[in-house]
């Protein structure tokens, strides 16, 4: 009998807490965390469009700290539930040869805006009308499933300039600078505060076949106005962060890595929070072009006079 080394943690979640909910998880899971969407085909070529609550799910090692992983991982999805209410989490005990199984199952590629379509590291694309986007889905963030990364990936089609280069703030998992070199750009400089972001670009951005294409490092906007990398401005910038940290970040020349008359993306937003982000990138001299919505999460994209 094989012996059981693995305990199953597993959250179904609104798509728009799936991200939250999965930096909670990695902490304390080995080999990462799983956000897996429900999809539904609207024709026999459809890859699967992502509907519904999606589940979130990851696994600790049974050892000697399992219990007081478990024990950590459980007050700390409390204090998540505390900001917003979360159902109970499911344990569940796999065997060992269970759990890499266990791990890819039932994970869908994501069809993204007209062109996109976001595919599980491990699978080949079937529908090669579109562009595929592989993504290591063991990452917790930047897996295509948030609200924030679709809305982004759309409006890429809409305003990558081919032969341009991008500027991506807070790259995290690589996929919006992957995205945009697939769609024409000629260079990413994809800047992180976090060394897991940097690792998972540059992963990320082999398996796709554009890593001599991607500049990555540490840092954020202050690192790359100094001076630190290969460029300073770009014709396109993306900042998919969090309201707050995008409000501060134009305090600290965010606008200033726009080219003149250059675009930017902003996401991470709630709709609560978007008359704040506005009124900053104004202040800044920017003009309002358009934005979207996803449930309540929301993109704005800004030019530069």
């Amino acid at each position: 009998m094989a012996e059981i080394r693995w305990l199953e943690v597993s959250m179904v979640v609104d798509g728009e807490l799936a991200e939250a909910v999965a930096e909670v998880l990695d902490r304390f899971a080995s080999n990462g965390v799983v956000i897996e969407s429900n999809v539904r085909s609207l024709s026999d070529e459809d890859e699967g469009t992502p509907e519904g609550p999606v589940k979130v799910y990851g696994y600790l090692c049974v050892d000697e700290h399992l219990e007081e992983n478990r024990t950590r991982l459980e007050e700390a999805l409390w204090h998540l539930g505390q900001i917003q209410p979360l159902p109970k989490a499911e344990f569940k005990y796999l065997e060992d040869e269970d759990w890499m199984a266990a791990w890819k199952k039932h994970y869908h590629p994501i069809e993204i805006g007209e062109k996109l379509l976001i595919v599980p590291a491990w699978l080949k694309p079937r529908n090669l009308r579109r562009i595929a986007v592989k993504i290591d889905p063991s990452m917790a963030f930047g897996t295509g499933t948030h609200p924030s990364t679709q809305l982004c990936l759309e409006l890429l089609e809409t305003y990558v300039s081919p032969g341009q280069p991008v500027i991506d703030v807070g790259c995290g998992s690589g996929i919006l600078s992957i995205a945009a070199l697939k769609l024409g750009a000629s260079h990413a400089l994809g800047v992180d505060i976090d060394n897991a972001a940097i690792k998972s670009t540059h992963e990320n951005g082999s398996a796709n076949d554009v890593d001599a294409a991607i500049e990555t490092g540490l840092g954020s906007v202050e690192e790359i106005l100094k001076g630190n990398f290969s460029i300073r401005q770009a014709p396109l910038v993306l900042a998919n962060i969090l309201a707050p940290v995008i409000i501060r970040l134009f305090k600290t020349g965010l606008a200033d890595l726009m080219e003149p008359g250059g675009i930017i993306i902003l996401a991470g937003i709630l709709d609560t929070q978007s008359e704040g982000v506005s009124g900053m990138a104004i202040q800044c001299g920017l003009e309002f072009v358009e934005q979207r919505q996803i449930g309540d999460w929301m993109a704005l994209v800004f030019k530069q006079g």
